[in-house]
């Protein structure tokens, strides 16, 4: 290992310890004494919002690359990473060089002390200390937008510091109910806390719970909903291993069919979402952003870990779906997609999750599991997630991560089958390196 490889593997193992459910404290107020030490000033990053349940990470990739293909200066961030740290703060589509984020993880080192000493401060999360490093990175490079993506949360998520021009919210469902509220509507306000006065919220189809806490708070917001069911329509022609042939319409009429190279039922929406904040942004900030530069903008997207075609002798698919929304959205791509082959499920997941919930859903498009342990201090036991798989009647073995890939693969071809990873970006994370797969 190199000296500088040495050096941040050390301030990143010192940013690691500020993980864990113990460490997660909601509230701007750190976040934006941090900046202060670091003479940041949020409000000047231009920027777009992307808060959801899922999908938000796609849609985010999406938005970045159209504007990056329209010739902006463009940065992109997003959590957690799959590989290397530097995956989350980006500018012109490429990770933050390690030399810059060692500066600014000094940087930011230096900003806690001050703050934390400050009356009524305490230290920073891992989440806020990265936050204020994407954004004193973002603001350096003088991005011309960028599209942040939250954490956890929405109204009091570290990255709602910023001022976006507008606001997207992707599906919302049941998650870190323990932090953001027991209902769906509680998590939905919430999530919706991104939305800001006057400025617009785009969103899709969600349910009703859902919606109506968007509309209340873009109601007292006085910020316009943007319909992207309403506005525009998007259908797959076709589908396969390097993507999908899409066909989409707007007010603007009808584009010629392209092919995204995103998989799944779900990039559908997530498209819609994408094209509606694009087409605003053209239509009100005036940006570069034609048709064509949209469609090659959305051809060239890539977003890995979500129905990723990690290697295709046997087909191997790489999924971070980790509730049941996305078992069910994973279930129903898988349904269409294997067609007569038989499918081996890879899983392992975190011990916040509904597993027994992702397992009766994924259950009648599996037909053999193997369980794995995730390297991660929030692993679920393996006697309960053997327990939730036995619960919802799927048949599950235990094994370790090596040697499930190696018999994943051997069943599959033994049966002309088809092998998915999923349960957590963990896993995703951890499988696409034992298959020796960049990122």
């Amino acid at each position: 290992m190199s000296k500088a490889a040495s050096i941040l593997d050390a301030k990143l193992t010192y940013l690691y310890s500020r993980t864990g459910a113990s460490t997660v404290k909601l509230g701007l107020e750190t976040t934006l004494s941090l900046m202060r030490a670091m003479a940041v000033d949020p409000l000047k990053l231009p920027c777009v919002h992307v808060a959801g349940t899922n999908g938000k990470g796609s849609v985010s990739a999406m938005l970045e690359s159209v504007l990056r293909e329209a010739g902006l200066r463009t940065a992109l961030y997003t959590s957690p990473h799959l590989i290397r740290f530097n995956e989350r703060i980006r500018v012109g589509g490429e990770p933050i060089p390690d030399k810059e984020l060692i500066r600014l993880l000094n940087d930011v080192e230096r900003a806690d002390q001050i703050q934390s000493a400050e009356p009524g401060g305490r230290i920073g999360t891992f989440f806020e200390l990265t936050t204020a490093v994407a954004f004193k990175w973002f603001l350096e490079r003088q991005v011309q937008m960028a599209v942040l993506e939250t954490g956890m949360g929405g109204r009091l998520d570290s990255t709602n510091v910023a001022l976006p021009f507008l606001s997207v919210l992707t599906e919302i469902g049941m998650e870190h109910s323990s932090f953001l509220g027991g209902t769906l509507e509680k998590i939905a306000a919430e999530k919706a806390g991104i939305i800001k006065p006057g400025r617009p919220v785009v969103t899709g189809r969600q349910r009703p719970a859902a919606m109506k806490a968007i509309e209340e708070k873009a109601r007292a917001a006085g910020s316009p909903i943007l319909r992207a069911d309403e506005r525009v329509s998007v259908k797959r022609l076709s589908q396969d291993l390097d993507g999908q042939v899409l066909s989409i319409e707007t007010a603007d009429g009808a584009w010629a069919p392209f092919k995204m190279p995103l998989l799944g039922d779900f990039q559908l929406g997530n498209c819609a979402l994408a094209v509606t904040a694009l087409e605003w942004m053209r239509d009100e900030l005036k940006l570069p952003l034609s048709q064509d530069a949209i469609r090659a903008g959305l051809e060239k997207t890539r977003w890995p870990g979500r129905c990723q075609v990690a290697s295709r002798d046997p087909i191997f698919l790489v999924d971070v779906a980790h509730n049941p929304d996305a078992a069910q959205a994973l279930a129903a791509f898988l349904k269409k997609f294997r067609g007569d082959k038989p499918v081996a499920l890879i899983c392992g997941m975190l011990s916040d999750k509904d597993a027994e919930g992702f397992f009766r859903l994924l259950k009648p498009v599996v037909d053999a599991c193997v369980l794995v342990p995730l390297d991660s201090e929030r692993n679920m036991p393996m006697d309960c997630l053997l327990a939730a798989a036995k619960a919802a009647k799927l048949p599950a073995v235990e094994g370790s991560m090596p040697t499930a890939v190696k018999n994943a693969q051997k069943w599959a071809k033994k049966n002309n089958g088809i092998v998915v990873a999923a349960g957590s970006l963990y896993l995703a994370s951890a499988v696409l390196y034992e298959l020796g797969v960049q990122v």
